[in-house]
């Protein structure tokens, strides 16, 4: 059997590793220029998969850095933040010197990194949060830029060859902060002065029509927050500074990793074991951004499945696009349900194969879930009998399988986000078929043959769905479609027969001669 994933990674770490290393540093990074979104989410869980794989491995400690770029110069406002004009003024400045837009925080960085943290705190991460701010001010990272100050050209000539050539002679690494406007998008660096770790600047770039610099100049330290480095040579003073082991990225970020594992090599450091995964897409298929404020929070999920599906859809296969829409919740869901099934089921040595083991800290001691039970046969079951009654459609459910109420805990909390999610998600959309005369004639000898049936068994059930479209001369995929959009208002559904089962054949009859009359 191939090796999941994240022990592959961790294996790849191992090797890497310089002898005598005290700690493996794993790295995130976070751009708090809107609020954090599924991918950021992803980036973190992905990453502590490896962690747990590498930990299994070796007994040499490991500490996870969460890095925020609060240091970043915003360009745009979010779509999804409120006081948009008032934030427009501040454009240009770094974002943990823009006030927060909700008026809670002391920053617009601040308030977004109170939001990641919340939320990964919910999921119990282990990690260690750090600021670009924080680490610029305390001089963590002052090796590195007295490094970068000395070696500018080098680190230029590994740039510029991939810049448009009206940008190439006066871009920099480094991005003073203006002392006048605050800005440190709008400055330029005129003059080098590495013997005295400084450098000269003019505030003198236009971004946009509404990102200006105000014209200010002045000779500044590079050290202690005073500039920071632009985006790939910051990239790289992080790995420097923290000594960082292993990272992930996003597919669109392989050119700037290479040229950042470039520029370390100027610092006179090393990049780390890395790994790129797809992007996450929206319902239209482009690249969910927070900057732009079009792609769905990250708790969006949790409000319809539970918080372990979420995580499993994160280790499915990385490196292939994932559309995050509410379509993927209920596969995704019945997915996690069946591995959770399959390990009561599998012996020791498959048992550790099962990808849950990265989502459950202790997933031999996590309460599981070993009923017949789907998330997609609860949407259908709240579907038909068209309810919001939790405690009614568990009813049905224990009916159809008593061992399930095992597990009532889980299922209620499941079924509740269920039903939240048929609110949500299914009923807007349900278009209820009026059948013909010819139409409800097959659907009442289907009514007939169930009513005879004296059995419950599902595959019998479901074969006289099969009978009366042979019978009757008609492909069963239509009649399937007929019913389904009788009973359920819906193009598809659940499997015929275990949905009799699972309501009973009265119920089902009677609500199908109910869409009859």
């Amino acid at each position: 059997m191939a090796k999941l994933w994240p022990v592959e990674e961790a294996e790849n770490i191992l090797k890497s590793l310089p002898e005598n290393t005290k700690t493996v540093v794993f790295q995130t990074g976070f751009g708090p220029s809107g609020l954090p979104h599924i991918g950021t989410f992803g980036e973190v869980s992905r990453t502590t998969f490896v962690r747990k794989a590498f930990q299994q491995m070796s007994p040499i400690p490991t500490k996870l850095i969460s890095f925020c770029d609060d240091m970043d110069g915003l360009r745009k406002v979010p779509l999804n933040v409120p006081n948009q004009e008032e934030i427009a003024k501040h454009l240009g400045k770094p974002l943990v010197n823009i006030p927060d837009p909700y008026g809670c925080c002391t920053s617009f960085a601040h308030h977004m990194e109170n939001k990641l943290q919340e939320f990964l705190d919910s999921f119990g991460f282990d990690y260690d949060f750090k600021s670009s701010e924080e680490e610029y001010k305390k001089g963590t990272f002052n090796a590195g830029l007295v490094n970068a100050l000395i070696n500018v050209e080098k680190i230029r000539s590994i740039i510029i060859p991939t810049m448009k050539n009206e940008n190439r002679n006066q871009w920099s690494p480094f991005m003073p902060i203006c002392e006048q406007c605050g800005k440190n998008l709008t400055t330029r660096v005129t003059e080098y002065f590495p013997d005295a770790t400084e450098l000269v600047y003019c505030c003198d770039s236009d971004v946009s029509e509404t990102v200006k610099g105000c014209g200010h100049s002045a000779r500044t330290s590079v050290l202690d927050g005073k500039t920071k480095l632009g985006w790939k040579a910051d990239w790289a003073l992080r790995w420097f500074a923290f000594g960082v082991h292993y990272e992930m990225y996003g597919k669109d970020l392989i050119e700037s990793f290479n040229l950042s594992r470039k520029i370390v090599k100027v610092l006179g450091g090393r990049a780390p074991e890395n790994y790129f995964y797809e992007l996450f897409l929206d319902e239209s298929g482009a690249k969910i951004s927070k900057s732009v404020g079009k792609g769905l929070t990250i708790d969006t999920w949790t409000n319809y499945a539970p918080l372990e599906s979420l995580e499993y859809f994160m280790f499915i296969n990385p490196r292939k696009a994932k559309k995050f829409h509410f379509d993927v919740i209920p596969k995704t869901v019945d997915e996690y349900l069946q591995l959770m099934r399959s390990f009561y089921h599998a012996d020791d040595a498959t048992k550790k194969d099962n990808p849950l083991s990265f989502v459950h800290d202790d997933l031999a001691a996590a309460t599981l879930f070993d009923a017949d039970i789907s998330y997609s046969l609860i949407n259908n079951l709240v579907s038909a009998l068209g309810t919001e009654d939790a405690a009614m459609v568990l009813d049905y459910i224990y009916n159809y399988d008593p061992n399930a109420k095992a597990y009532e805990e889980f299922l209620t909390n499941l079924v509740t986000r269920a039903i939240t999610y048929y609110r949500d998600n299914i009923l807007p959309n349900k278009e209820f078929k009026t059948p013909d005369a010819a139409e409800k004639k097959l659907l009442n000898i289907l009514i007939e043959k169930i009513t005879a049936e004296p059995g419950n068994d599902a595959d019998i059930l479901q074969s006289h769905v099969f009978d009366v479209a042979k019978e009757n001369d008609i492909p069963p995929r239509d009649f399937f479609l007929l019913v389904y959009e009788v009973l359920f208002g819906q193009k598809s559904g659940p499997k015929v027969g275990s949905f009799i089962k699972l309501i009973g054949k009265q119920e089902f009859t009677n609500r199908l001669q109910e869409k009859l009359q």
